[in-house]
């Protein structure tokens, strides 16, 4: 399970973040693309709005195992199982106006859908230490060892 104290951690890593990169498989191998994520606090899900004509519907439903990465002060990787949800009450719950210009319809079209991302690891670098950031570098210039740096640091998120 896990702790209260590294939720917290990644909830402050990510909370300014305004886009990440969903990662899927697809028949050819791996693709990216950016997605905005929710406004909503990191409970160990991450939701994003999509629409079912996509790639990434198909991919999702055919293998669902993705990554999310963020990057901005700090850099985050979330391993995760994603799912598609069209629950109409938690698609209004999420919608703005914004999602209506993006993507010229409303919460309501069946074609708009949730990806809900249950995360199951996360591995983050928090670079706002600038001293560490420095020693990380140096000693992976070097060759040596970046452990003792404590920038980087994986958990374990087993719900």
């Amino acid at each position: 399970m896990i702790k209260q104290e590294e939720m917290e951690t990644l909830r402050e890593l990510i909370k300014d973040i305004d886009t990440a990169m969903l990662t899927t498989l697809s028949k050819e191998g791996l693709v990216s693309r950016p997605m905005k994520t929710q406004e909503v606090e990191f409970d160990g899900d991450l939701w994003f709005f999509t629409k079912k004509e996509t790639d990434k519907y198909e991919e999702i439903l055919h293998d669902q195992e993705v990554n999310v990465a963020y990057a901005g002060k700090s850099y985050v990787s979330v391993r995760g199982r994603a799912e598609i949800v069209e629950d109409l009450g938690k698609k209004k719950e999420l919608w703005s106006k914004a999602y209506e210009k993006i993507m010229q319809t409303s919460y309501d079209d069946p074609n708009v859908v949730l990806i809900k991302v249950k995360a199951e690891s996360a591995e983050y670098w928090d670079t706002g230490n600038y001293t560490k950031k420095i020693a990380f570098l140096y000693k992976r210039m070097t060759g040596q060892s970046s452990r003792s740096t404590d920038v980087n640091e994986t958990v374990e998120l087993n719900q």
